[in-house]
């Protein structure tokens, strides 16, 4: 088995509420190795959000521990959450380099690799519009790309296109499946759509509903690189029910 990047053990998250606690996170065990893509689905309520949150520092665990075993530093974790959260006074390129601004990288450098993010999701023309010119599809590409652009450890996906209709959070798979082929970093995705986890991961971890637990870890065992039509196979759709199934 190749070495676990990151690892939790019996982790949870109990929120104080003058009633004993809400349990919002149960004991959750598992480990995320190099480069490997996981979801998570659970109903809603579940901790999802919250494992996440912990995960970044955000929230700070009442139980167990995580660590991030092979890194030789404090890990670079890149979050994007359903809304894009990006800065409205800020252009394209402007919200992409935010993060290379804060760790001091000198600005002609910062703005090539801002110009190379650009044109790797597709923006090229839009470099100085405003958060307020764009789709929500291109929002979010600009999300994903200020997530990226300091090489994190870990990428931290609060489902990024539940805000998005239908067919836009359709074409964003396919953007973010490419993406992850591209730079091949390690992502841990919070969704409620089985499709969505079925069609990005190599697995899909099933939390339980509140205080989440893991009910079930499936292996995607889909070839690479993804395509649409993948989803209307039949081995697609046993997976599908499997998880279903355990979300039920």
């Amino acid at each position: 088995m190749p070495v676990s990047i990151l690892t939790t053990d019996k982790l949870g998250v109990t929120f104080p509420d003058g009633n004993g606690g809400l349990h919002a996170l149960g004991e959750v065990s598992f480990s995320i190795a190099p480069r490997e893509f996981v979801c998570v689905l659970g109903p809603s309520g579940s901790g999802k959000s919250t494992l996440l949150r912990a995960l970044a520092g955000l929230v700070k665990p009442t139980h167990g521990r995580f660590s991030f075993d092979s890194l030789d530093s404090p890990p670079r974790i890149g979050f994007v959450f359903q809304q894009a959260t990006l800065m409205p006074w800020r252009t394209v390129l402007e919200n992409i380099l935010l993060p290379l601004e804060l760790e001091n990288v000198p600005a002609e450098q910062a703005r090539e690799q801002a110009q190379e993010m650009v044109e790797l999701v597709g923006l090229q023309g839009f470099e100085n519009a405003l958060p307020r010119d764009l789709s929500g599809g291109m929002a979010q590409r600009v999300a994903l790309s200020r997530a990226l652009i300091h090489h994190p450890d870990i990428l931290l996906l609060d489902e990024p296109f539940g805000s998005l209709d239908a067919l836009t959070r359709e074409r964003m798979w396919m953007e973010l499946s490419r993406l992850w082929q591209a730079r091949q970093t390690t992502v841990l995705m919070v969704t409620h759509s089985i499709s969505e986890a079925l069609f990005l991961a190599d697995r899909v971890l099933v939390l339980s509903a509140r205080p989440g637990k893991i009910k079930l870890d499936l292996a995607v065992d889909l070839p690479r690189p993804r395509e649409d039509e993948m989803r209307y196979t039949e081995h697609f759709g046993r997976l599908a029910r499997r998880l279903k199934e355990a979300i039920e």
